[in-house]
């Protein structure tokens, strides 16, 4: 079997390392960062933290170079998605795509460009260290499904979660994980916004009363949204936050570490997609839609060359 990493960055080099444990896999990854790709062929990739290997992996910049595979799993960030498929889509002409992405709209743009969509969500963490070099910070389940309206077989479903089980990873098959995918959209949407705007680590964030207030009210206006979905969460993402001081204390959110380096951040995907869905049935969302705001003005700041000579 043959599975293609999509963004072999932090949580797809995780993915990777799993399947690159077992012999009947091969292994391949689609990542624009050359240096990180190169070290990948040269030395391995290595995982560090929880875990400690290093696995064969086929990396390439050219997704050309990528021959047809029957499983793709794609961690790309949300607003590289559709240049991710664009690029890759030709490797699954007969393939299921399977989505580990943070927040929602992912499964849609995918579903464009392959024949079957595997609907997923991952809570396990890491960050880059090097290149070919990832620290694994934290464990967790992975949730994985079919996608509707255009899904892979439950069978896929099942010998994609197989392979990466055997591989040590903790994967939960099911007819239907949109109860995770939304708990976890829910967790990311209190506590990103919040790390990248108080620039605080997610614990340390969490013990901040006003802070924890805030990813508070974040959290019950993602809920008012899941209920008028008909979703039943997979947990209470409140809770989630305090699990995650304990677990990770010192762990930096993506959406901080995307704002300490000026990158664009995922908020379109998580705050905005809460917001948009609250507008869309009438169902308010102040504060996610504030955030996101907020978050947007922030990363137009980065762009000092297009503002600081404006006049009103």
């Amino acid at each position: 079997m043959k599975v293609c990493i999509i963004g072999c960055g932090a949580i797809g080099s995780l993915f990777a390392a799993h399947l690159g444990r077992l012999e009947d896999i091969e292994v391949w990854a689609y990542d624009p960062y050359e240096p990180h790709v190169n070290a990948i062929n040269e030395n391995g990739l290595r995982l560090t933290g929880l875990s400690d290997i290093v696995v064969p992996v086929l990396a390439r910049s050219d997704a050309k170079l990528i021959p047809e595979c029957n499983f793709g799993i794609i961690a790309a960030k949300t607003l590289h998605t559709r240049p991710a498929m664009e690029a890759t889509a030709h490797i699954f002409r007969d393939g299921a795509v399977c989505s580990v992405q943070n927040g929602i709209g992912n499964e849609e743009i995918i579903a464009e460009y392959v024949p079957r969509v595997i609907l997923g969500t991952t809570f396990p963490a890491g960050h880059v260290t090097a290149p070919g070099v990832v620290n694994h910070d934290t464990g967790g389940k992975t949730w994985i499904s079919p996608f509707l309206p255009k899904p892979a077989s439950m069978d896929e479903v099942n010998q994609l979660a197989d392979a990466l089980i055997r591989g040590g990873a903790n994967i939960v098959p099911m007819q239907d994980a949109r109860g995770a995918l939304w708990t976890k959209l829910i967790f990311n949407a209190a506590s990103n916004p919040m790390g990248a705007l108080t620039r605080l680590p997610h614990g340390v964030a969490c013990d901040q009363p006003g802070v924890r207030r805030v990813m508070r009210e974040l959290v019950n206006e993602g809920k008012a949204i899941a209920a008028a979905l008909d979703i039943t969460l997979d947990s209470d993402p409140d809770a989630l936050l305090d699990y995650g001081r304990e677990k990770a204390y010192q762990h930096p959110p993506s959406m901080l570490t995307d704002v300490l380096n000026q990158r664009v951040t995922e908020i379109d995907a998580l705050n905005g997609g809460i917001a948009r869905l609250g507008e869309e049935l009438g169902i308010p969302t102040p504060l996610n839609a504030a955030v996101t705001d907020i978050i947007k003005g922030l990363e137009y700041s980065w762009r000092e060359d297009e503002w600081r000579n404006l006049k009103p």
